[in-house]
């Protein structure tokens, strides 16, 4: 079995754009934003990174399919520029390179970055142009809230609870959010939300209202990853901040060709948590992780997840959310930045945006929203639907631990 990469890569710098309505700037500009934070952060100087991989999902939108549009906005040292896309996993995706290339020693120090300028479209969500012909094929007419939408059907009836009791649930993590997002000076949304106000919003696929839906935005944010002996000789102490896990796990099919999925959960989440655990040493993770950020596309998203990541019972996490078990002041807080709710969700940078979260939380630097003393950390992103999707885990706590 594979050993993977836990504590074999620390991360020396963060940096991250406010995300919004950006027309004040270009896709580079946010790129430069969130370099110049993470640069000042590791304190290193450009010349210093060795490879990069840049996060980017909707190239034809503003930057082209290269690696390009990073080295000439950097202006990076001619080093390589590897550029992924995995939907909404993305961001994920380039710190996983990232991380994968210093622990194998091909780089010293390698930087993960990743940007979407989506508000620039003139599109209310996601720029919808051709899907590719399998997507064409086997849904032709799918959108995010009506196949989400149906992750909420299908739980209610696989668990019998009542729809108004699914909606409350949801409503109580909407209302959570926007709680959480007030206090982030870089979120896209900070407005508190009354649960009444979220209940009664205009349906957009039923269940899910106006304010059980993440909005679209622009943004970037970026990782500076070395190993721990390098991190060392940079006048880095003993409480670096480790990847503990990198996992991913992809649809191969199943739950579109077969009925032993019944639509009421994300098969790759469960499948990619249970390696992560493996990979970082987590038995408990109730009890070991102290915050979660999660792809919060919709309300129900994050409902689910907390079960898929086995943070509740099958069948009890909307009794979990309700009780404020995720709450700020719960017992496993998630989104305490706002998630993708407040953010919105500049898919190259969603998953960057995550780890900045959880990196910011660890070193203790995340001002009015500041946890307790948190020792490890779970990012986690599902791009796709729920019946097709790429699902990324991502683990970090201080290195030895």
């Amino acid at each position: 079995m594979a050993k993977g990469i836990r504590d074999k890569v620390v991360i020396i710098g963060m940096g991250c754009s406010r995300f919004g309505e950006r027309w004040d700037c270009s896709a580079e500009d946010l790129l430069v934003e969130a370099f110049e934070e993470a640069t000042r952060d590791a304190g290193i100087d450009r010349d210093d990174i060795d490879a990069a991989w840049f996060g980017l999902c909707m190239e034809e939108q503003n930057l082209g399919k290269s690696g390009l549009s990073l080295s000439h906005s950097l202006r990076l040292p001619n080093i390589p520029v590897t550029r992924v896309e995995n939907l909404c996993a993305t961001g994920s995706e380039a710190l996983r390179g990232a991380a994968y290339a210093v622990a194998s020693g091909a780089a010293d120090i390698a930087l993960a970055i990743g940007v979407e300028k989506l508000k620039d479209t003139g599109y209310g969500g996601l720029p919808e142009r051709a899907k590719g012909t399998f997507n064409e094929l086997w849904q032709p007419s799918a959108t995010a809230p009506g196949s989400f939408a149906q992750l909420a059907s299908a739980y209610s009836a696989r668990h019998d609870v009542p729809m108004e009791k699914l909606k409350q649930a949801m409503a109580h993590i909407s209302w959570k959010s926007h709680e959480n997002g007030v206090k982030n000076p870089k979120a896209h949304l900070r407005r508190r939300l009354s649960k009444e106000a979220i209940t009664k919003a205009p349906m957009i696929a039923y269940p899910l209202g106006l304010f059980d839906c993440c909005g679209v935005s622009d943004g970037a944010a970026c990782a500076i990853v070395t190993t721990p002996e390098i991190a060392k000789k940079l006048g880095r102490g003993n409480s670096q901040i480790a990847i503990k896990a990198a996992q991913v796990a992809v649809s191969n099919g199943m739950e579109m060709a077969h009925g032993s999925w019944d639509g009421s959960y994300a098969h790759t989440t469960r499948i990619a948590a249970e390696r992560a655990y493996r990979e970082a040493g987590i038995e408990d993770p109730v009890a070991e992780l102290d915050m979660v950020e999660v792809h919060d596309c919709f309300s129900i998203t994050e409902l689910v997840t907390m079960e898929d990541l086995g943070l509740s019972r099958p069948g009890q996490g909307w009794q979990d959310v309700l009780a404020g078990k995720f709450d700020a002041d719960g017992a496993v807080p998630c989104n305490i930045d706002g998630g993708l709710k407040c953010f919105g969700h500049p898919i190259g940078a969603s998953g960057l945006r995550m780890v900045y979260e959880a990196y910011l939380q660890l070193n203790g630097r995340a001002a009015d929203r500041q946890l307790e003393q948190p020792r490890l950390a779970l990012t986690h992103n599902l791009g796709g639907f729920p019946n097709s999707n790429i699902c990324s885990i991502t683990v970090l706590g201080f290195l030895g631990e």
